[in-house]
């Protein structure tokens, strides 16, 4: 429950996202109305623990949206295990000209994402609730935050790393034991794990490691 003297989403997001993030000022009032479902849908069930809206806007939105150019050029990407919707619903925001795919096992969640989609009236994003590993033919990138550590997703979607995917996957700030733990499967499936990207997210809400995959 949010206190009445608590700024709202979009205060909150047009104050974080960068002045440079492509089509900020309809990201930060589609992703504030995104923000406003959750906070109504967790009132039925947990869809996540964060809900003063600074958090929201900072842990969810502006780490989603951070890696936006690690994108460019691409066409086709899917978010596995997307929750909520995050990363994808933010990236499809900043996006509108990728297509995004938002893979959801959980049907609840998957219920959800498909109305927050519907209401947000998202054209490039459509949402599944079959697991991700099955659905990788024909996507260039696939996102993993929250989802599982390197040593199962290497594994997970190695197929689709040699068929020429790359995984960005997000990561804390000490990613280097996962790496070192995952080196055996990664070299089992000939896939290359590189960090790309470093961000701390501001008002000590901790640090971000992107990682790509790909295959050697």
């Amino acid at each position: 429950m949010l206190f009445e003297t608590e700024p709202p989403f979009e205060t909150e997001l047009m104050d974080v996202l960068p002045a440079d993030l492509p089509e900020r000022e309809r990201v930060a009032r589609k992703a504030a109305e995104h923000l406003r479902l959750i906070e109504e849908t967790n009132r039925q069930f947990n869809l996540t623990r964060i809900t003063s809206p600074r958090d929201a806007a900072i842990k969810h939105v502006l780490d989603s949206v951070l890696p936006w150019r690690l994108f460019a050029g691409v066409k086709r990407v899917l978010d596995a295990g997307t929750g909520a919707g995050f990363p994808g619903i933010p990236l499809a925001l900043v996006l509108p000209g990728v297509k995004f795919t938002l893979s959801e096992s959980i049907q609840k969640k998957a219920r959800f994402v498909e109305h927050a989609v519907k209401v947000l009236e998202l054209g490039n994003a459509l949402v599944t609730s079959r697991r991700a590993e099955e659905l990788t033919a024909g996507e260039e990138v696939l996102t993993l935050r929250a989802v599982a550590p390197l040593i199962r997703a290497v594994p997970l979607f190695a197929s689709a790393i040699r068929r020429g995917a790359r995984v960005l996957a997000y990561k804390g700030p000490d990613v280097k034991q996962e790496m070192e733990d995952a080196a055996e499967e990664a070299k089992k499936g000939k896939v290359r794990m590189e960090v790309v990207m470093r961000y701390e997210l501001p008002e000590g809400q901790g640090g971000r490691t992107i990682v790509e995959l790909k295959s050697w």
